[in-house]
């Protein structure tokens, strides 16, 4: 009975602190974050402004908590990845993973921010 209880009590303890069940959340608002920055990206249409928001989404979605930080990850490298195999500027794709790289780590996206893309982005 005790080795129950302590059983029990263990679990509550550990899911209370690893808070599992807020994941797939995360994982859709991420997703969603990621996918407004690119939204915005394509409507702003805004010359040199894509390493913003690179860095602006995955910062969005890594703000969420684990799961967010991990559907950026994914998409972000997934992109690049697909950028890769069709040949891209492999330049280009080393400057994208670091804005992602930057933004998912709590930096500020303003540093790839450029001149007089409109306030509303």
């Amino acid at each position: 009975m005790k080795l129950l209880l302590a059983a029990i009590v263990l679990f509550l303890i550990v899911e209370t602190n690893a808070q599992w069940y807020k994941f797939p959340g995360e994982v859709i608002q991420g997703s969603r974050d990621m996918w407004r920055a690119f939204t915005d990206m394509k409507k702003a249409n805004w010359k040199n402004s894509d390493k913003y928001f690179h860095a602006r989404g995955n910062y969005d979605a890594a703000q969420r908590g684990p799961g967010g930080r991990w559907a950026a990850e994914v998409i972000s490298n997934g992109r690049a990845a697909y950028n890769w195999i069709k040949g891209r500027d492999r330049e280009d794709i080393g400057k994208d993973l670091e804005a992602n790289q930057w933004g998912r780590n709590g930096g500020n996206p303003n540093r790839y921010r450029p001149r007089r893309l409109p306030s509303k982005y």
